[in-house]
């Protein structure tokens, strides 16, 4: 009888070695705590849809109980408004809540106005943003310009819903990466991954950040597991599961 054998074939880096630094996106406090004691996470970011989903219904006592936990990590809470002059007034409010709180700033409102001013004054007065929901470069160039000198940024583009709509996000990525290069203050968030070798991506291109689930977070010691082990493993998890559901035929 054969045994399974492989060609040794393993990606180069574990989960230690990557340069991309990865963020815990969700709202669920005990996920969140689980993932505060994860040496490979290193930040966290939220929103109004995420906080909703977790059933969190007071906003600032969340935001408080947070913020007081985890006291040393970035943590992004977005801004719910969807006019200008409150959006300011809540980023404001959010700011003062930690050194490491970034408020974060949709790219535009409901009505597909952009918020390119507000994150200019924002920024240029010091507080940190989290630019969110970009898709496009041309919004990446505006972003970039409106936080050139400013306080330190991060401005996310989601290459997952880039996917979802059928492109290739890479070469959207890779030049995000190149337009906020001259700003050291900003840096770029991949956002919505869908699987761990986004991961990979992310940092295969000089990403700074990596937002993800608690289910990407959870396989992430899989990098760089080598593939005739991860093979034989699979089979024995199935073997295993058969066995304990006690089926038979």
């Amino acid at each position: 009888m054969t045994t399974l054998t492989s060609q040794v074939l393993a990606y180069e880096k574990s989960a230690a070695d990557l340069a991309v630094k990865v963020f815990a996106d969700g709202a669920d406090r005990e996920s969140m705590l689980a993932s505060y004691a994860n040496p490979l996470v290193s930040g966290f970011t939220t929103n109004p849809t995420l906080m909703r989903q977790a059933g969190v219904t007071d906003y600032r006592t969340f935001a408080h109980d947070i913020v007081a936990t985890i006291p040393d990590r970035h943590i992004s809470f977005e801004v719910f408004s969807d006019e200008f002059g409150a959006m300011e007034r809540q980023a404001r409010e959010i700011a003062t809540w930690g050194e490491n709180v970034y408020a974060k700033i949709p790219v535009s409102n409901t009505k597909g106005e952009v918020s390119y001013d507000l994150v200019n004054r924002l920024s240029q007065d010091g507080i940190k943003v989290n630019v969110t929901a970009l898709f496009l470069l041309d919004q990446v160039r505006e972003v970039a310009a409106a936080v050139e000198g400013g306080a330190p940024c991060c401005v996310s583009v989601f290459a997952g819903r880039i996917a979802d709509a059928g492109l290739d996000y890479m070469p959207v990525m890779a030049e995000s990466v190149e337009l906020l290069a001259p700003n050291p203050q900003a840096e770029l968030i991949w956002a919505s991954p869908r699987e761990v070798y986004n991961v990979v991506q992310a940092d295969s291109i000089g990403c700074h950040i990596i937002t993800c689930t608690s289910d990407i977070i959870k396989k992430l010691p899989t990098l760089g597991k080598e593939l005739g082990q991860f093979s034989l493993e699979t089979v024995q998890i199935f073997y295993a599961d058969a066995a304990a559901a006690g089926y038979s035929l």
